[in-house]
Parts: structure tokens; sequence; C-alpha cells
């Protein structure tokens, strides 16, 4: 696994993490309210009443100054999509909102030396926008690639989040790089809609559906590219500011496990030494603080896993082995197994029952 992130490396052994000393919220995952800025402007050139769909998902009609989570946030983007007759109305929502949804983080993000270093920094604070879902950057044979994944595990059809998450990325990408954008393309996890070619007229780009992550991909050296004079004073400020919201409480460590887990599994299998090293504690200490609240190790990767293997097999058509492979099984015949203990019938059986569903 990689290097702890900083606020887990100054804590010594077996001392409780700083970061996990305070009370906190349920293991629901939670959006911030800025997700929504713009949104009834956008229902409306949509043709939807945003005051009737809000209703319907259990928000008020003033949903900024509301507290929502993750699944009513899908919900009434998947909503929208239907009532709007527009199986692109997350990708257009999320073209249109940009960047300000990411409030402060974006200024934070400017002020850095370079776009490498930005994206860094959405990363290691991006569970402020948004619990639920996970942003990591990888680079490969001189690609980057910037990955994002809803980790909430409640939720099973994520394809409008997906795509409207994707389309503010890209307005990040442009708005850091400027001329310099120019991706090699957009992955996406989940399958091929009809209309593949109004894709391109509002990205620039093809995506190549029922891949393994959903990434733009782009050349790696863009990631040195200088940003502009940092304002050391706007810097501090919103780094303070996201530095406030950043702490992780005790009960949130189950939740920050499976958050490793989502974005370690694809990599091999994880074990409980393996996160009680990231972490800096040893693994009675972690699995210690687990018991306290309530569960153990093994259970986050088991429910992670039955969430993850449940999601890709609604959302793509890619092969059960693939899907072994990105859970950290070493063959299949060991992933069968566990998803019949987990849904009492076969990943094959389960996936042609939601087949026929769909149909």
């Amino acid at each position: 696994m990689p290097n702890a992130p900083e606020f887990l490396q100054i804590v010594p052994v077996p001392v409780v993490p700083k970061a996990f000393t305070q009370m906190g919220t349920q293991m629901m995952s939670t959006v911030r309210s800025t997700a929504l800025l713009g949104f009834k402007e956008f229902a409306v050139s949509q043709g939807i009443d945003p005051d009737s769909a809000l209703a319907e998902i259990g928000l008020p009609g003033d949903p900024l100054n509301a507290q929502f989570s993750g699944a009513q946030f899908n919900a009434l983007v998947e909503l929208c999509a239907v009532r709007s007759n527009n199986p692109l109305f997350g990708l257009q929502f999320g073209l249109r909102q940009g960047t300000q949804s990411l409030g402060t983080l974006v200024y934070a993000m400017r002020s850095t030396a370079n776009v490498g270093e930005a994206l860094n920094l959405l990363i290691r604070y991006f569970h402020i926008h948004s619990d639920g879902a996970l942003v990591r950057l990888e680079c490969q044979t001189g690609s980057a690639l910037l990955i994002y994944d809803v980790i909430d595990g409640t939720l099973v059809s994520v394809r409008q989040t997906v795509e409207l998450a994707m389309g503010i990325a890209v307005c990040l990408l442009r708005e850091l790089m400027g001329h310099a954008w120019k991706p090699r393309g957009l992955t996406l996890r989940h399958s091929a809609p009809e209309n593949r070619m109004a894709y391109r007229a509002l990205l620039g780009t093809h995506p190549r559906f029922d891949s393994t992550v959903n990434a733009w991909v782009f050349d790696e050296s863009l990631l040195a590219i200088p940003l502009g004079a940092a304002n050391a004073r706007c810097q501090q400020l919103a780094q303070q500011h996201i530095d406030e919201l950043a702490r992780i409480t005790l009960k949130e460590l189950p939740s920050y496990v499976q958050k490793r887990l989502r974005d370690e599994l694809a990599h091999g299998p994880v074990t409980l030494r393996e996160m009680a090293e990231y972490m800096m504690i040893s693994p009675r200490t972690l699995q210690r603080y687990l018991s306290a609240e309530g569960t153990r190790f093994q259970e986050l990767l088991d429910e992670t896993r039955q969430s993850m293997a449940v999601r890709y097999l609604c959302d793509s058509s890619i092969s059960l082995t693939q899907v072994a492979s990105l859970l950290g099984y070493a063959d299949l015949s060991t992933f069968s197994r566990a998803f019949t203990r987990w849904n009492g019938v076969s990943p094959q059986k389960w996936k042609q029952r939601m087949q026929h569903t769909k149909r």
C-alpha cells in the first residue's frame, strides 16, 4: 500500500490517531449542499419542475440550506434523467455546474505550484465535498489517470452521478491546464447508451465504456504545468478551512477503512496488517478500534466486496473474471463462492436475473 497520508504519519503506536479522537457521523455517505448549486435553473431548462423532484426525494425546496445523503443526491439525478428523457442529464449538469460545487477547495488548488499538486490536494480533501466517493491519480506508462469511484455501498445504479462527476472533472482540468488540456480518452465502467455521438459533441472525445475504472486519461507531462502565483494569505485561509472539515472521528473509522479498501482492492488482496501499517498503528489496535464501533476488519472487507460486486455486475458488462480481480480475489472460483454466500445465488445467475429485470 502507498505511504500513509500526513494526518496519520505523525501518530505514534499505539496511541489513538488524533484524527479519530472525536465523535462524529454515521457511516451513511453525505454530500455537501454545494453539489446542487444551479440545480433548479438547469432542471427548468430540461423541462422539469425542480420543487416537485426535490420533494419526491425528500429534500426541501431550498436544498442549498439542507444536509442530504449520497443516496438522495444519486436518486435526484437519476430521477431527473428519467423525467427529462435525457440520458445525459448528469453529464450536462456537471458541465453546466463546473467547479463551483467544490467551493473552498478550488481556491486552495489554484494556490499550489502545479497541476499535479493541485490534483493531489483534491484527492486528499475530496471527502469534504462527498464522503461517498473517492478520487485518485495514477500514472501508467506516460499517461495520467484521474479516477473517480462511488464508494457508497447502498447505491446500485450510479451512471448519472458518475457522469456528473466526470463533467465537473473535465471543467476542473480545463481550468487548471488551459489550452494545454488535450485528453487521451475517457473511460467509464457502465455500459454504452444508444447515442454515443452526443458524448463527443459535449466532451470532444468518445468514452470507452465497460472499462475497469471511471477516469479521464491524459499525458502525464501535463501534471508539471505551473499554476499562477499563489496568494499566500488566501492559501492559508483555504487550507485552515479544509483542515477543520477534514478531521476524521473515531465513529468514522469503519467508513474510512472501507474507503481505503475500495481504493486498494483492485491492486490485490488487502490484509488487516497492511491496513494497520498504512495507518501506523498495530493490527491489534486497529481491530480494537473497529470492535469499539461494533465491527471487525473482515466484516468491513466482506461488506465492501459485496457492494462493489453488485455495482460491477449491475452497471457494467465486464467479465466475472475481471470483477474477481477488481475485488482482490486470486481467482474466479473464490469470488463465486463468496458471492453465493452473500446473495444465495452464483454471480452468473444473479447477473442473468438483473439482465432479465432490466429487459
